[in-house]
């Protein structure tokens, strides 16, 4: 959801108690992710504060593009039955297409 944009800076997550709860989870696998999601830089964890998204706007913005942009050449692919290997072979020929003079 961060590398969306569903969530932005600032934003704080369910407590790990709460997600766990939500989805079924130990508590350690949300522990877990949300370590994981620090370390990657997106969200800052403190104790008795929860834990908030700190990923820059910038970042999230293009992530939420490129997101948005891949949703819709999905999409285009499945009305044309592709495959997903045929999918990603055409977005490889046109990332290399652009990188040719």
């Amino acid at each position: 959801m961060i590398s969306i944009g569903r969530l932005t800076q600032g934003d704080r997550l369910p407590s790990v108690r709460q997600l766990a709860s939500d989805l079924g989870l130990a508590n350690n696998t949300v522990v877990r992710a949300y370590r994981e999601l620090e370390t990657a830089g997106l969200v800052k964890s403190r104790r008795g504060s929860g834990t908030q998204v700190i990923a820059p706007a910038a970042t999230t913005d293009r992530t939420a593009k490129l997101a948005e942009h891949a949703s819709g050449y999905a999409a285009a692919a499945r009305q044309l039955h592709a495959t997903d290997e045929e999918t990603l072979a055409a977005i490889r020929h046109a990332l290399a297409c652009r990188d040719t003079p």
